[in-house]
Protein backbone atom coordinates (compact mmCIF):
# COMPACT_ATOMS: atom_id res chain seq x y z
CA UNK A 1 0.00 0.00 0.00
CA UNK A 2 1.69 3.25 -0.73
CA UNK A 3 2.12 5.87 1.83
CA UNK A 4 -0.31 8.69 2.43
CA UNK A 5 2.79 11.44 2.70
CA UNK A 6 4.29 10.11 -0.30
CA UNK A 7 0.61 10.62 -2.24
CA UNK A 8 0.35 13.95 -1.09
CA UNK A 9 4.22 15.14 -1.35
CA UNK A 10 5.02 13.71 -4.90
CA UNK A 11 1.65 13.54 -6.39
CA UNK A 12 2.67 13.97 -10.03
CA UNK A 13 5.92 10.97 -9.37
CA UNK A 14 3.13 8.87 -8.20
CA UNK A 15 0.45 10.05 -11.32
CA UNK A 16 3.70 9.22 -13.40
CA UNK A 17 4.33 5.74 -12.01
CA UNK A 18 0.95 4.74 -12.18
CA UNK A 19 0.91 5.25 -15.90
CA UNK A 20 3.94 3.51 -16.05
CA UNK A 21 2.19 0.24 -14.75
CA UNK A 22 -0.92 1.25 -17.25
CA UNK A 23 -3.18 1.74 -14.02
CA UNK A 24 -6.37 3.86 -15.62
CA UNK A 25 -7.40 6.76 -14.76
CA UNK A 26 -4.40 6.92 -12.33
CA UNK A 27 -4.46 11.60 -12.03
CA UNK A 28 -8.46 11.35 -11.76
CA UNK A 29 -8.56 8.27 -9.19
CA UNK A 30 -5.28 10.13 -7.00
CA UNK A 31 -7.23 13.02 -7.03
CA UNK A 32 -10.10 12.04 -5.61
CA UNK A 33 -8.00 9.89 -3.11
CA UNK A 34 -6.22 12.79 -2.18
CA UNK A 35 -9.53 14.57 -1.31
CA UNK A 36 -10.87 12.12 0.37
CA UNK A 37 -7.48 12.64 2.94
CA UNK A 38 -8.56 16.15 3.14
CA UNK A 39 -11.79 15.82 4.16
CA UNK A 40 -10.94 12.99 6.70
CA UNK A 41 -8.12 15.41 8.03
CA UNK A 42 -11.00 18.03 8.60
CA UNK A 43 -13.09 16.10 9.96
CA UNK A 44 -10.30 14.63 12.34
CA UNK A 45 -9.49 18.03 12.99
CA UNK A 46 -13.42 19.10 13.98
CA UNK A 47 -13.58 16.13 16.58
CA UNK A 48 -10.01 16.96 18.00
CA UNK A 49 -11.45 20.08 18.69
CA UNK A 50 -14.44 19.22 20.39
CA UNK A 51 -13.01 17.00 22.52
CA UNK A 52 -10.51 19.65 23.50
CA UNK A 53 -13.59 22.03 24.24
CA UNK A 54 -15.39 18.83 26.31
CA UNK A 55 -12.33 17.92 28.39
CA UNK A 56 -11.58 22.08 29.27
CA UNK A 57 -15.47 22.63 30.10
CA UNK A 58 -15.40 19.13 32.36
CA UNK A 59 -12.31 20.51 34.42
CA UNK A 60 -14.31 23.85 34.51
CA UNK A 61 -17.34 21.64 36.14
CA UNK A 62 -15.17 20.12 38.78
CA UNK A 63 -13.89 23.59 39.80
CA UNK A 64 -17.76 25.58 39.61
CA UNK A 65 -18.89 21.89 41.75
CA UNK A 66 -16.18 22.16 44.37
CA UNK A 67 -16.88 26.10 44.55
CA UNK A 68 -20.65 25.47 45.17
CA UNK A 69 -21.88 27.06 42.13
CA UNK A 70 -24.10 24.25 40.61
CA UNK A 71 -26.55 26.18 38.64
CA UNK A 72 -23.50 27.12 36.56
CA UNK A 73 -21.96 23.88 37.01
CA UNK A 74 -25.71 21.86 35.33
CA UNK A 75 -25.13 24.62 32.44
CA UNK A 76 -21.56 23.82 31.41
CA UNK A 77 -23.16 20.03 31.85
CA UNK A 78 -25.36 20.36 28.66
CA UNK A 79 -23.06 22.02 27.17
CA UNK A 80 -20.78 19.07 27.13
CA UNK A 81 -23.91 16.66 26.37
CA UNK A 82 -24.26 18.07 23.42
CA UNK A 83 -20.48 18.54 22.78
CA UNK A 84 -20.19 14.66 23.26
CA UNK A 85 -23.34 13.51 21.02
CA UNK A 86 -21.46 16.44 18.15
CA UNK A 87 -18.37 14.58 18.76
CA UNK A 88 -19.94 11.19 18.11
CA UNK A 89 -21.44 12.47 15.02
CA UNK A 90 -18.13 13.62 13.66
CA UNK A 91 -16.36 10.08 15.00
CA UNK A 92 -19.17 7.81 12.69
CA UNK A 93 -18.52 10.13 9.77
CA UNK A 94 -14.44 9.93 9.97
CA UNK A 95 -15.27 5.89 10.73
CA UNK A 96 -16.75 6.12 7.09
CA UNK A 97 -14.02 8.37 5.57
CA UNK A 98 -11.29 6.15 7.02
CA UNK A 99 -13.02 2.75 5.25
CA UNK A 100 -13.25 4.80 2.61
CA UNK A 101 -9.71 6.19 2.68
CA UNK A 102 -8.35 2.16 2.83
CA UNK A 103 -10.47 1.18 0.53
CA UNK A 104 -8.84 3.55 -2.27
CA UNK A 105 -5.34 3.09 -0.92
CA UNK A 106 -5.91 -0.71 -1.74
CA UNK A 107 -6.51 -0.38 -5.39
CA UNK A 108 -3.14 1.32 -6.15
CA UNK A 109 -0.78 -0.51 -7.27
CA UNK A 110 3.31 -0.05 -6.42
CA UNK A 111 5.08 2.08 -8.07
CA UNK A 112 7.18 1.16 -10.51
CA UNK A 113 11.41 1.91 -9.54
CA UNK A 114 12.94 4.17 -12.17
CA UNK A 115 14.80 1.17 -14.17
CA UNK A 116 11.45 -0.50 -15.05
CA UNK A 117 10.85 -0.32 -18.77
CA UNK A 118 7.73 1.23 -20.75
CA UNK A 119 5.67 -1.34 -21.79
CA UNK A 120 2.32 -3.09 -21.55
CA UNK A 121 2.84 -6.66 -22.55
CA UNK A 122 5.26 -9.49 -21.92
CA UNK A 123 6.72 -8.56 -25.68
CA UNK A 124 8.23 -5.43 -23.74
CA UNK A 125 10.15 -6.84 -21.28
CA UNK A 126 13.78 -6.22 -21.17
CA UNK A 127 16.20 -9.44 -21.48
CA UNK A 128 19.13 -9.29 -19.02
CA UNK A 129 21.01 -12.01 -19.97
CA UNK A 130 20.85 -15.41 -21.37
CA UNK A 131 22.59 -18.16 -20.24
CA UNK A 132 23.44 -22.08 -21.60
CA UNK A 133 23.20 -23.57 -24.69
CA UNK A 134 20.11 -24.90 -26.52
CA UNK A 135 20.09 -28.67 -26.99
CA UNK A 136 19.71 -30.26 -30.34
CA UNK A 137 17.10 -32.72 -29.88
CA UNK A 138 16.70 -36.59 -31.68
CA UNK A 139 14.28 -37.11 -34.36
CA UNK A 140 11.10 -37.63 -33.31
CA UNK A 141 11.36 -35.78 -29.70
CA UNK A 142 8.36 -35.24 -27.89
CA UNK A 143 6.57 -32.33 -25.91
CA UNK A 144 6.41 -33.61 -22.18
CA UNK A 145 3.12 -34.00 -22.20
CA UNK A 146 3.64 -36.57 -24.34
CA UNK A 147 6.44 -37.96 -22.56
CA UNK A 148 4.56 -38.32 -19.18
CA UNK A 149 1.83 -40.47 -21.30
CA UNK A 150 4.69 -42.36 -22.69
CA UNK A 151 6.92 -43.42 -19.23
CA UNK A 152 3.35 -43.15 -17.18
CA UNK A 153 4.53 -40.61 -14.19
CA UNK A 154 2.30 -37.76 -14.43
CA UNK A 155 -1.61 -38.28 -15.02
CA UNK A 156 -3.84 -35.86 -15.48
CA UNK A 157 -7.01 -38.10 -16.00
CA UNK A 158 -6.48 -39.02 -12.86
CA UNK A 159 -6.31 -35.50 -11.44
CA UNK A 160 -9.57 -34.75 -13.24
CA UNK A 161 -11.31 -38.09 -12.11
CA UNK A 162 -10.38 -37.04 -8.40
CA UNK A 163 -10.71 -33.09 -8.82
CA UNK A 164 -10.63 -31.57 -11.97
CA UNK A 165 -8.84 -29.82 -14.42
CA UNK A 166 -5.26 -28.32 -13.46
CA UNK A 167 -4.61 -31.14 -10.31
CA UNK A 168 -2.10 -33.82 -11.73
CA UNK A 169 -1.45 -37.19 -10.21
CA UNK A 170 2.32 -37.99 -9.77
CA UNK A 171 3.17 -41.26 -9.79
CA UNK A 172 6.47 -43.84 -10.06
CA UNK A 173 9.36 -41.48 -11.24
CA UNK A 174 7.10 -38.43 -11.62
CA UNK A 175 6.38 -38.30 -7.71
CA UNK A 176 9.91 -39.50 -6.80
CA UNK A 177 11.20 -36.38 -9.20
CA UNK A 178 9.17 -33.68 -7.71
CA UNK A 179 10.10 -35.02 -4.17
CA UNK A 180 13.53 -35.03 -4.95
CA UNK A 181 13.39 -31.06 -6.71
CA UNK A 182 11.86 -29.94 -3.31
CA UNK A 183 14.48 -31.39 -1.02
CA UNK A 184 17.26 -30.23 -3.83
CA UNK A 185 15.70 -26.78 -3.42
CA UNK A 186 15.23 -26.33 -0.08
CA UNK A 187 18.98 -28.26 1.22
CA UNK A 188 20.35 -24.94 -1.65
CA UNK A 189 18.60 -22.85 0.34
CA UNK A 190 19.76 -23.77 3.66
CA UNK A 191 22.96 -23.47 2.03
CA UNK A 192 22.64 -19.92 1.43
CA UNK A 193 21.76 -19.24 4.57
CA UNK A 194 17.69 -19.84 4.85
CA UNK A 195 15.67 -20.48 7.66
CA UNK A 196 13.40 -22.90 6.20
CA UNK A 197 9.88 -22.53 7.63
CA UNK A 198 6.55 -25.06 7.04
CA UNK A 199 3.64 -22.28 7.22
CA UNK A 200 0.18 -22.82 7.09
CA UNK A 201 -1.28 -23.82 3.48
CA UNK A 202 -4.98 -21.63 4.45
CA UNK A 203 -4.60 -18.00 5.73
CA UNK A 204 -6.99 -15.62 6.57
CA UNK A 205 -8.34 -12.75 5.18
CA UNK A 206 -5.97 -10.32 7.16
CA UNK A 207 -2.96 -12.05 5.74
CA UNK A 208 -3.90 -11.59 2.05
CA UNK A 209 -4.85 -8.36 2.53
CA UNK A 210 -1.03 -8.07 4.02
CA UNK A 211 0.65 -8.91 1.55
CA UNK A 212 -1.24 -7.67 -1.13
CA UNK A 213 -3.18 -10.20 -3.04
CA UNK A 214 -6.80 -8.63 -1.52
CA UNK A 215 -8.34 -7.18 -3.36
CA UNK A 216 -6.65 -7.01 -6.39
CA UNK A 217 -6.16 -11.49 -6.67
CA UNK A 218 -9.63 -11.86 -4.56
CA UNK A 219 -11.10 -13.75 -8.30
CA UNK A 220 -7.77 -16.10 -8.67
CA UNK A 221 -7.49 -17.00 -5.25
CA UNK A 222 -9.69 -20.27 -3.58
CA UNK A 223 -11.95 -19.09 -1.03
CA UNK A 224 -13.60 -21.44 1.73
CA UNK A 225 -16.11 -18.84 2.56
CA UNK A 226 -17.41 -20.75 5.77
CA UNK A 227 -14.56 -20.15 7.53
CA UNK A 228 -12.96 -16.88 5.25
CA UNK A 229 -10.02 -18.83 4.64
CA UNK A 230 -8.28 -18.55 1.54
CA UNK A 231 -5.66 -21.70 0.06
CA UNK A 232 -2.48 -19.70 -0.80
CA UNK A 233 -1.15 -18.48 -4.18
CA UNK A 234 2.35 -18.81 -2.84
CA UNK A 235 4.04 -19.02 0.12
CA UNK A 236 4.85 -15.72 0.23
CA UNK A 237 2.04 -14.80 1.93
CA UNK A 238 2.14 -16.58 4.94
CA UNK A 239 5.77 -16.18 5.48
CA UNK A 240 5.97 -12.86 5.05
CA UNK A 241 2.46 -12.20 7.30
CA UNK A 242 4.62 -13.67 10.11
CA UNK A 243 6.04 -10.22 10.48
CA UNK A 244 2.59 -8.80 10.38
CA UNK A 245 2.27 -5.82 13.28
CA UNK A 246 6.24 -6.31 14.20
CA UNK A 247 8.80 -4.03 14.85
CA UNK A 248 11.76 -5.84 13.70
CA UNK A 249 15.33 -5.32 15.96
CA UNK A 250 17.40 -3.68 13.65
CA UNK A 251 20.59 -6.28 14.64
CA UNK A 252 18.05 -9.48 13.32
CA UNK A 253 18.11 -8.14 9.70
CA UNK A 254 18.06 -9.42 7.04
CA UNK A 255 15.59 -11.83 7.64
CA UNK A 256 15.97 -14.90 4.98
CA UNK A 257 13.30 -16.94 5.04
CA UNK A 258 12.59 -20.15 2.71
CA UNK A 259 9.06 -22.51 2.69
CA UNK A 260 8.22 -25.73 0.61
CA UNK A 261 4.26 -25.67 -0.25
CA UNK A 262 1.36 -26.31 -2.36
CA UNK A 263 0.18 -23.45 -4.18
CA UNK A 264 -3.47 -23.18 -5.25
CA UNK A 265 -4.21 -20.72 -8.22
CA UNK A 266 -8.07 -20.34 -10.31
CA UNK A 267 -6.32 -19.17 -13.36
CA UNK A 268 -9.70 -18.35 -14.35
CA UNK A 269 -9.69 -17.40 -18.28
CA UNK A 270 -6.65 -19.41 -18.63
CA UNK A 271 -6.90 -22.05 -22.04
CA UNK A 272 -5.08 -22.44 -25.47
CA UNK A 273 -1.60 -24.43 -26.18
CA UNK A 274 0.16 -22.45 -23.80
CA UNK A 275 -1.46 -24.01 -20.42
CA UNK A 276 -1.29 -27.93 -21.69
CA UNK A 277 0.59 -30.17 -20.08
CA UNK A 278 2.33 -28.30 -16.87
CA UNK A 279 2.50 -25.38 -18.43
CA UNK A 280 -0.25 -23.67 -16.51
CA UNK A 281 -1.58 -25.74 -13.25
CA UNK A 282 -4.29 -25.03 -10.41
CA UNK A 283 -2.15 -26.99 -7.78
CA UNK A 284 1.50 -27.24 -7.69
CA UNK A 285 4.40 -27.08 -5.70
CA UNK A 286 6.89 -24.21 -5.07
CA UNK A 287 9.82 -23.12 -2.78
CA UNK A 288 9.76 -20.04 -1.86
CA UNK A 289 12.64 -17.52 -0.43
CA UNK A 290 11.64 -13.99 1.49
CA UNK A 291 13.74 -11.55 2.77
CA UNK A 292 13.00 -8.57 5.03
CA UNK A 293 15.94 -5.87 4.57
CA UNK A 294 17.00 -2.47 5.20
CA UNK A 295 15.34 -0.07 2.51
CA UNK A 296 19.02 1.14 1.55
CA UNK A 297 20.16 -2.62 1.38
CA UNK A 298 17.22 -4.23 -0.78
CA UNK A 299 18.21 -3.39 -4.41
CA UNK A 300 21.06 -5.12 -3.70
CA UNK A 301 19.27 -7.90 -2.05
CA UNK A 302 17.39 -8.16 -5.05
CA UNK A 303 20.30 -8.70 -7.38
CA UNK A 304 21.59 -11.42 -4.59
CA UNK A 305 18.57 -13.07 -4.85
CA UNK A 306 18.32 -13.47 -8.48
CA UNK A 307 22.18 -14.71 -9.06
CA UNK A 308 20.97 -17.58 -6.14
CA UNK A 309 17.93 -18.79 -8.41
CA UNK A 310 20.38 -18.29 -11.76
CA UNK A 311 22.16 -20.81 -9.83
CA UNK A 312 19.84 -23.41 -9.15
CA UNK A 313 19.44 -23.12 -12.83
CA UNK A 314 23.02 -23.89 -13.87
CA UNK A 315 23.12 -26.78 -11.62
CA UNK A 316 20.18 -28.07 -13.02
CA UNK A 317 22.01 -27.99 -16.32
CA UNK A 318 18.84 -25.58 -18.02
CA UNK A 319 19.09 -23.13 -20.52
CA UNK A 320 17.54 -19.91 -19.15
CA UNK A 321 17.19 -15.96 -19.89
CA UNK A 322 16.58 -13.07 -17.50
CA UNK A 323 14.14 -10.54 -17.87
CA UNK A 324 13.38 -7.11 -16.05
CA UNK A 325 9.10 -6.97 -16.65
CA UNK A 326 8.02 -3.93 -17.83
CA UNK A 327 5.44 -1.77 -16.24
CA UNK A 328 2.39 -3.13 -18.00
CA UNK A 329 3.45 -6.74 -16.86
CA UNK A 330 4.79 -6.64 -13.53
CA UNK A 331 2.41 -7.64 -10.50
CA UNK A 332 0.62 -5.30 -8.85
CA UNK A 333 2.37 -4.95 -5.39
CA UNK A 334 5.80 -5.66 -7.13
CA UNK A 335 8.44 -2.31 -7.92
CA UNK A 336 10.90 -4.40 -9.52
CA UNK A 337 10.55 -7.95 -10.96
CA UNK A 338 13.17 -10.26 -12.59
CA UNK A 339 11.24 -13.28 -14.46
CA UNK A 340 13.56 -16.45 -14.89
CA UNK A 341 12.50 -18.50 -17.96
CA UNK A 342 14.08 -21.83 -19.08
CA UNK A 343 14.00 -23.09 -22.60
CA UNK A 344 11.25 -25.68 -23.31
CA UNK A 345 13.34 -27.19 -26.42
CA UNK A 346 10.58 -29.32 -27.44
CA UNK A 347 7.66 -27.12 -27.45
CA UNK A 348 10.28 -24.25 -28.95
CA UNK A 349 9.45 -21.65 -26.48
CA UNK A 350 10.62 -20.46 -23.09
CA UNK A 351 8.70 -21.21 -19.93
CA UNK A 352 8.85 -18.70 -16.91
CA UNK A 353 9.93 -20.80 -13.59
CA UNK A 354 10.28 -18.03 -11.38
CA UNK A 355 10.07 -14.09 -10.38
CA UNK A 356 12.13 -12.25 -8.22
CA UNK A 357 10.52 -9.06 -6.98
CA UNK A 358 11.26 -6.05 -4.59
CA UNK A 359 8.20 -4.70 -2.69
CA UNK A 360 9.98 -2.25 -1.20
CA UNK A 361 7.59 -0.76 1.47
CA UNK A 362 4.20 -1.62 -0.39
CA UNK A 363 3.60 -4.60 1.25
CA UNK A 364 5.54 -3.52 4.92
CA UNK A 365 3.06 -0.55 4.61
CA UNK A 366 0.03 -3.01 4.67
CA UNK A 367 1.95 -5.62 7.53
CA UNK A 368 2.76 -3.09 9.74
CA UNK A 369 5.92 -4.26 9.28
CA UNK A 370 8.73 -1.90 10.98
CA UNK A 371 12.33 -1.55 12.45
CA UNK A 372 14.15 1.68 14.25
CA UNK A 373 17.16 3.36 12.94
CA UNK A 374 19.52 4.76 14.90
CA UNK A 375 18.58 7.71 15.71
CA UNK A 376 15.08 5.49 17.43
CA UNK A 377 12.49 6.34 14.81
CA UNK A 378 10.38 3.65 13.37
CA UNK A 379 10.70 3.15 9.58
CA UNK A 380 9.05 0.89 7.25
CA UNK A 381 11.34 -1.93 6.04
CA UNK A 382 11.19 -3.51 2.74
CA UNK A 383 10.35 -6.84 1.81
CA UNK A 384 11.38 -9.23 -1.33
CA UNK A 385 10.73 -13.02 -2.20
CA UNK A 386 11.21 -15.16 -5.10
CA UNK A 387 10.57 -18.53 -6.64
CA UNK A 388 13.46 -21.00 -6.02
CA UNK A 389 11.95 -22.48 -7.99
CA UNK A 390 8.42 -23.23 -8.91
CA UNK A 391 8.33 -27.29 -9.83
CA UNK A 392 6.08 -27.60 -12.90
CA UNK A 393 7.91 -25.90 -15.52
CA UNK A 394 11.53 -27.02 -14.17
CA UNK A 395 9.82 -30.37 -14.73
CA UNK A 396 8.73 -30.13 -18.30
CA UNK A 397 11.99 -28.72 -19.42
CA UNK A 398 13.49 -31.65 -17.30
CA UNK A 399 12.04 -34.16 -19.47
CA UNK A 400 12.14 -32.23 -22.93
CA UNK A 401 15.46 -31.13 -22.84
CA UNK A 402 16.94 -34.17 -21.98
CA UNK A 403 15.15 -37.09 -23.55
CA UNK A 404 17.15 -39.35 -25.73
CA UNK A 405 15.66 -42.39 -27.92
CA UNK A 406 15.66 -44.70 -25.44
CA UNK A 407 14.95 -42.89 -22.03
CA UNK A 408 15.60 -39.11 -19.99
CA UNK A 409 18.19 -38.66 -18.54
CA UNK A 410 18.00 -36.81 -15.02
CA UNK A 411 20.95 -33.70 -13.95
CA UNK A 412 23.59 -34.91 -12.35
CA UNK A 413 22.95 -32.62 -9.36
CA UNK A 414 19.77 -34.62 -8.65
CA UNK A 415 20.87 -38.17 -8.94
CA UNK A 416 21.51 -38.82 -4.89
CA UNK A 417 18.03 -37.43 -3.84
CA UNK A 418 16.35 -39.85 -6.88
CA UNK A 419 18.15 -42.85 -6.46
CA UNK A 420 17.40 -43.31 -10.24
CA UNK A 421 19.62 -41.54 -13.46
CA UNK A 422 16.97 -42.12 -16.19
CA UNK A 423 13.56 -42.48 -16.69
CA UNK A 424 12.72 -45.50 -19.11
Amino acid sequence: MLQLSVLREQTDLVVEGLNKKNYKNAAAEVAALLDLDQRRRQVQSEHDELQARSNSISKEIGILMKNGEREKAESYKAQTTELKQQAKTLADQLTTLEDELQAALYKLPNLPHVSVPVGRTAEDNEVVLQHGEIPTLHAGAQPHWELIQKYDIIDFDLGNKITGAGFPVYKKHGARLQRALINFFLDEALKAGYTEIQPPILVNEASGYGTGQLPDKDGQMYHATEDNYYLIPTAEVPITNIYRDVIVPADQLPIKNAGHTPCFRREAGSWGADVRGLNRLHQFDKVEIVQITLPEKSYETLEEMSSYIQGLLQKLELPYRVLRLCGGDMGFTSALTYDMEVYSTAQGRWLEVSSASNFETYQANRLKLRYKNEAGKTQLLHTLNGSALALPRIVAAILENNQTPDGINMPKVLHPYLGFEKIG
